[in-house]
């Protein structure tokens, strides 16, 4: 069963760079959720990193991924 998409924006020091990545995939979920497929739901979003994670939630993700803001950055 499909519940949502996911997506990672190319790594930026500006955030704002990758707005148009969130929005498209948000815009593709509400297409998605439009045709009424059996099996799926656009439940989730999933899009965003600690570097990008506010604009991915201003474009609608409902999920982010921050490991590296709460465990450091690692080599």
């Amino acid at each position: 069963k499909v519940q949502g998409l996911m997506t990672i924006a190319p790594f930026t020091e500006e955030p704002e760079t990758v707005r148009p990545v969130f929005r498209a995939l948000s815009r593709l979920a509400g297409e998605i959720a439009d045709l009424g497929l059996p099996g799926v739901e656009m439940r989730y979003l999933s899009m965003g990193m600690t570097n990008d994670f506010e604009v991915a939630i201003e474009e609608g993700a409902n999920m982010v991924r921050i490991g590296s803001a709460i465990f450091g950055e690692r080599s």
